[in-house]
């Protein structure tokens, strides 16, 4: 897998992270099974992500002495 920007990275694990918890608290309020089912897809995308930005490894500065 190709190296992604720490910040994006970030950004994509909160707005999962958020959706996720929005689209449960709605689904089980209003009781959508659906809409449950989603947010619980969305919290393990959040945690994909989460798992990527926490095992990749630093760019390295040094390209040619590789």
């Amino acid at each position: 897998m190709r190296y992604v920007p720490p910040k994006k990275l970030k950004v994509l694990m909160m707005v999962f992270f958020g959706t996720g918890v929005f689209g449960i608290a709605v689904g089980l309020t209003q009781e959508i099974f659906m809409m449950t089912f989603m947010g619980v897809i969305n919290l393990c995308l959040g945690g994909f992500f989460g798992w990527i930005f926490l095992n990749q490894e630093p760019r390295s500065k040094h390209k040619r002495k590789k």
